[in-house]
């Protein structure tokens, strides 16, 4: 049979309901509506459809378009939206404090996104789309590692009174969900089914937006009924580069990870590396130099200030992307937590890159629906002044960067990632590793990372001692890891040429991802 596209996400059902929906005729687009709806079932610790993302597309003519559906600030505090805790994280090595209750509640985008694509871009019916979901939430989906392992890092938030006849009923310490264990979420199947039958209404002025406000007028949340049904998906041209003898279209400003991950491009682009630098002192002297340069372009407020003269940054950037990114991009309210990544493309030539996030959870689950809300106001980046300080009516940055590359052979690539604030440095090291040493995409993606940031240094196992010691010798602080780990990022990535010859594709696995080529 021949080709038909290719696919890679976060987890073996995200990825084999994309699958099933191009081998039964459905474009990229359908694919990845597809693999949204059953990452909240798979994944329900990083999507929701309480939540919100990013998705880039383009189709065979090339014409591309940023579909932002993040989430939104309310149009007004409610001086009695007090509902909002604090609550740790264990990462093992590490607490980290995240905010949860229905004070930290934003207007969720991820429903009318999905509905929003799937009507511009699809071609089969939506509830052929979401049937994948619907019966994985049905039937049960099994917990795999990897997400077992996340629900112990947030036990708090899966733990709480209100998600614990959904979360709490399981093998697992706390009795959160287990390796292994089967997790059936009817309610949530019911909500997809609504979905499929009368699209994304009852989700902004139907019952389910109802439910959502009366929780939150009633239980300390800010969100009101306007808020939700105002909601809108932002179009935005995205941000498009050369890069060498690439082209990169990625996240653009309001949100900045595609911003930064432009800004270092431009950067090490300078420093011309060439095959042999591969893992050498040179290759890795750049990458942290670079990423020190970006992390302090984004924590100064502007591209250049006393540390790196604005003279020197002209020079590497056009004025426009400076302007631009100190306009669009500083004191927008932005967050970086927990997220997945999807990326499709078929044999038509459309591509489909799918960021998504819910935050951690807000701890709360809306009665009768299955469905966990984001908490996006309890990031601290949106509340640089103080929480419950947040700009009201805003839509909210994010580092998230869906990104495509095209190559003048024709060939293509879709790829993105999870992993917070790293995602920007992982995303940089893939594109060094294809564009620049020209790996094969799977090396590409395995290969090991750094990630540097505040002065601290931390790297994967697999460069050689003497490099990482040189590299090393001038920093303040850093660490070998002595494996490969999720705090790296998870890009998920798929590429093919002209007229899908040579798909591939990787699932990171640094977080349990998986690819399919599909025939």
């Amino acid at each position: 049979m021949s080709y038909r596209g290719v696919v890679a996400a976060g987890h073996p059902e995200t990825a084999d309901a994309a699958a099933a929906i191009l081998r039964t005729g459905g474009n990229a687009f359908d694919g990845a509506c597809a693999a949204l709806a059953c990452a909240c079932v798979a994944e329900p610790v990083l999507a929701s459809l309480g939540g919100g993302g990013f998705m880039l597309t383009r189709d065979p003519s090339g014409t591309a378009t940023l579909y932002d559906f993040f989430a939104q600030t309310p149009k007004r505090q409610r001086p009695d939206g007090q509902d909002f805790r604090t609550t740790f994280a264990n990462f093992g090595h590490v607490l980290q404090e995240f905010h949860i209750g229905l004070g930290s509640v934003a207007t969720p985008g991820m429903v009318r996104g999905l509905v929003t694509i799937h009507r511009e871009h699809g071609v089969l019916p939506l509830a052929e789309v979401l049937a994948p979901a619907i019966r994985l939430a049905r039937d049960g989906v099994v917990i795999n590692g990897f997400q077992a392992h996340l629900f112990q890092v947030v036990a708090p938030i899966y733990s709480t009174a209100s998600a614990r006849s959904t979360f709490a009923t399981f093998s697992g310490p706390g009795n959160l969900p287990a390796a292994g264990d089967i997790m059936r979420w009817p309610q949530l199947a019911d909500s997809l089914e609504l979905l499929a039958r009368e699209g994304d209404r009852p989700f902004y002025e139907g019952d389910v937006a109802r439910a959502l406000v009366a929780c939150c007028e009633q239980g300390g949340g800010h969100l009101a009924a306007e808020d939700l049904a105002c909601y809108r998906v932002e179009r935005r041209a995205p941000l498009a580069m050369s890069y060498r003898e690439a082209r990169i279209l990625t996240n653009p400003p309001p949100s900045f990870g595609g911003t930064l991950i432009a800004f270092a491009l431009n950067l090490i682009e300078r420093a011309r590396l060439a095959p042999g630098d591969l893992g050498q002192t040179r290759h890795l002297d750049a990458l942290v130099r670079i990423m020190g340069l970006t992390d302090k372009a984004r924590v100064d407020s502007g591209l250049g200030d006393n540390d790196h003269p604005e003279k020197a940054l002209q020079r590497l950037l056009d004025p426009a992307f400076i302007r631009d990114y100190a306009e669009t991009v500083v004191g927008r309210p932005s967050t970086t937590r927990g997220t997945t990544h999807i990326s499709v493309l078929d044999a038509a030539g459309n591509a489909a890159s799918l960021s998504l996030s819910n935050g951690e959870g807000c701890g709360f689950v809306v009665p009768a629906t299955g469905i966990m809300p984001n908490n996006m106001l309890g990031e601290e980046d949106i509340n640089p002044q103080g929480f419950n300080l947040w700009a009201e009516d805003c839509r909210i940055a994010s580092m998230m960067a869906p990104s495509l590359v095209t190559w003048p052979d024709g060939s293509i690539a879709a790829l993105g990632s999870g992993g917070s604030n790293r995602i920007r440095t992982a995303l940089l090291q893939v594109l060094v590793n294809l564009i620049d040493f020209e790996l094969p995409l799977a090396e590409a993606v395995f290969r090991p990372r750094l990630h540097f940031e505040r002065g601290r240094l931390d790297i994967e196992p697999g460069y050689p001692t003497t490099v990482v010691q040189e590299v090393a010798a001038t920093l303040d602080e850093f660490e070998v890891w002595s494996a490969q780990s999720l705090f790296f990022g998870g890009v998920h990535s798929v590429r093919a040429g002209r007229d899908g010859a040579d798909a591939s594709g990787v699932g990171d696995p640094r977080r349990s991802g998986i690819a399919v080529v599909v025939s």
